[in-house]
């Protein structure tokens, strides 16, 4: 069957927590940003992807969505497809693009977004932000892949010690104080960090 113009979506919370009822919400839903959600989840495997929309249900962060799933026609969902960016190994990290970064190796990630860091104290020359892409630089970030769930390029960058005490150092910016602990106290050893195209 070819590709619909748009779908028919029951939308309802997948929060955990009590029992509760949540409410279900029915929309008509355009096919791209259907097979955006379903991209987070299965990438551009065709296969899978069909699977997807025969099943007629899938769970895209804390919403479950149902629709009447159909066979779709491979060719039809081949020329969709088209039109999502594919990862590109080939792009040079550029700071500029940059939108959040993610330190990893500890228990917990700590996400950082680009507003959240951005700013400085009233004495500082350059915030956290600033510090966090010249270190980025400096690692030399490899391409680690296209984050279908966020629209952005991802590049993993590995630090040192003495990168990741800088780092420590320079939390001092940050005006969200929790932030600010997190990254202060808990381990970390690499960051990704996400641009947009």
């Amino acid at each position: 069957m070819a590709m619909p113009a748009t779908v028919r979506v029951k939308l309802s919370s997948e929060a955990a927590g009590a029992i509760t009822i949540t409410p279900v919400v029915v929309q008509e839903l355009p096919i791209p940003e259907l097979v955006g959600h379903m991209l987070a989840i299965a990438g551009k495997d065709e296969a899978r992807l069909c699977e997807i929309l025969l099943r007629g249900s899938l769970v895209s962060g804390a919403s479950r969505l149902r629709w009447a799933g159909w066979e779709a026609d491979c060719e039809s969902l081949r020329e969709l497809l088209a039109a999502f960016p594919d990862p590109d190994p080939t792009l040079v990290f550029a700071p500029s693009r940059c939108t959040r970064a993610v330190l990893t190796g500890g228990r917990q990630a700590i996400e950082i977004g680009r507003e959240a860091a951005a700013s400085r104290g009233l004495f500082r020359r350059s915030g956290f932000w600033e510090e966090l892409m010249e270190m980025a630089i400096g690692s030399g970030p490899v391409y680690a892949g296209y984050s279908y769930r966020d629209a952005t390029d991802r590049y993993r960058c590995l630090l040192t010690a003495g990168t990741c005490a800088r780092l420590r150092a320079a939390a001092e910016s940050l005006r969200h104080s929790t932030l600010r602990a997190r990254i202060q106290s808990e381990p970390f050893a690499a960051v990704e960090v996400y641009t947009e195209r």
